[in-house]
């Protein structure tokens, strides 16, 4: 993570030495504003990007659908998710339309200087989430609700570099304040079409 901002900078230096016309960058919900180290970093990369004064569009994502149709096989064995986010809301999508939107603003004119906060048009809370799986899986889960420190105790211990563990439990940190809903419909507008459900994304993913 502590590479993060110094990896963006030598992109956008190379960008601006190439004369490329337009720099899409994939940042997060609310950077400006946003309290968490993911966070930080794309407030920092965004700060870079307008110093520089290369033409831009950010694309504010938000979370992806896939960080937990990922966790599936898990989730169910153990009956529940876990996290810290609390009752927060979280207008996740999945990564196919969050591409979808970059491709647009790469290849459709008028988006330079535009900032979009991207996510999926229906919220939801970890609660209403584990509902959701529940009601996709016919299997009982429920939400199990930590303190951020524990959490990352959890992840730690399920062998991720103590790093990450630390990162995603201050995103959930992050989405108990809100930092990862946006009711914007940028993403509806920019690809078209409503953006993929959460109910759409586990009903494809149980049945793979």
């Amino acid at each position: 993570m502590g590479e993060r901002v110094a990896n963006h900078r030598r992109v956008i230096d190379a960008a601006a030495s190439a004369g490329v016309s337009l720099v899409a960058y994939t940042s997060t919900t609310h950077a400006d504003t946003a309290t968490t180290i993911i966070g930080a970093t794309h407030r920092e990369t965004e700060a870079y990007l307008r110093d520089r004064g290369i033409p831009s569009v950010l694309l504010r994502n938000g979370w992806y659908l896939e960080n937990y149709t990922s966790q599936l096989p898990q989730i169910l064995q153990n009956g529940a998710v876990v996290g810290a986010a609390g009752e927060g809301r979280i207008s996740a999508a999945s990564r196919a339309d969050y591409a979808e939107a970059a491709a647009v603003v790469l290849t459709a004119e008028g988006h330079t200087g535009a900032v979009y906060e991207l996510g999926g048009d229906e919220s939801f809370t970890l609660t209403e989430l584990a509902a959701a799986i529940s009601a996709a899986a016919g299997k009982q889960v429920t939400y199990a609700d930590l303190p951020v420190a524990d959490f990352a105790q959890v992840l730690d211990a399920a062998g991720l570099p103590a790093e990450l563990a630390e990162v995603l439990a201050d995103a959930d940190r992050g989405m108990n304040r809100g930092e990862m809903y946006t009711d914007s419909g940028d993403l509806r507008r920019l690809i078209g079409r409503p953006p993929v459900t959460l109910a759409e994304a586990l009903a494809t993913a149980l049945h793979y």
